[in-house]
């Protein structure tokens, strides 16, 4: 992907925003680009899409950085197309620890389905991190090289019990009691059935990373999870139990984080 972007600081009290190198729209019109859009500034936030981008970017720097910093809300969202859907995302973050209030800026680009590897969404965070310094230069390529084969090609297909007894080095059955109130595994959840109220009932994460306490944290990993729809049968056919694929990948940098949303049987049959 090639590296567009740059931040930079507005004058005056306006909040920071991401910019098309540093410039104005007519940047980006020189380059044979549409500006990006702005969709909204300093209101409230209706739009539950905007919130998942933002989310999964400040995971991918609570992962990195070993941070527990919480959503609190979007500011500025602008979006540009390129080879991928790219949101550009200035929201606000609080420190439980300290009850201060951060505000970040993210980048999350939506490359779309690759049917063919069974890829329903393929989403890859590039930036993540808080607000910095003037003109810092933002690295939005993704170095596929440095991830290992295994987590590469088709996604995988549900575990065999006799996988999981074979091979449980490999495999860690995410304990009940760490299974709710857990941020990254409900943003996980919520990549395959969004705004709607799911249980989790069992997660196994597959990785090479060896120590147990690291597996839900690990840069490269499969994400098998089995959930329930609590929406009511009789208005929602999403309602009911359900079971899903996904693939989390990182490149060594910070703010890089790659997701891949497995599809579905159904869809796999579409």
């Amino acid at each position: 992907m090639t590296s567009l972007w740059d931040m930079e600081e507005e004058t005056g009290n306006e909040p920071s925003l991401f910019d098309y190198r540093g410039g104005d729209d007519s940047d980006s019109q020189a380059d044979g680009l549409d500006p990006p859009t702005l969709y909204r500034q300093w209101g409230d936030d209706p739009n539950y899409d905007i919130r998942l981008c933002g989310r999964i970017g400040l995971q991918c720097y609570n992962l990195q950085k070993g941070t527990n910093f919480k959503f609190k809300s979007w500011e500025i969202c602008r979006d540009q197309m390129t080879s991928s859907d790219d949101s550009f995302i200035t929201l606000e973050a609080t420190d439980p620890a300290t009850g201060s209030v951060l505000s970040f800026q993210t980048l999350l680009s939506d490359f779309g389905p690759r049917r063919s590897l069974g890829v329903r969404l393929l989403w890859i965070n590039l930036a993540s991190r808080i607000e910095p310094i003037r003109n810092e230069r933002l690295d939005d390529n993704w170095d596929k090289s440095v991830v290992h084969e295994f987590y590469k090609g088709p996604m995988p297909k549900w575990f065999s019990d006799e996988a999981l007894e074979r091979d449980s080095r490999k495999y860690y059955v995410v304990p009940e009691s760490e299974l709710h109130d857990n941020d990254w595994l409900q943003l996980l959840m919520e990549c395959f059935d969004g705004d709607l109220p799911l249980k989790l009932n069992k997660v196994v994460v597959e990785t090479f990373e060896d120590e147990p306490r690291d597996k839900l944290k690990a840069n490269n990993a499969i994400f098998y999870l089995s959930y329930k729809c609590c929406a009511d049968p009789s208005s929602m056919r999403l309602a009911g139990d359900h079971i899903a694929v996904i693939r989390k990948t990182m490149d060594g940098k910070p703010g890089h984080m790659s997701l891949e949303v497995a599809l579905t049987k159904e869809q796999e049959n579409e």
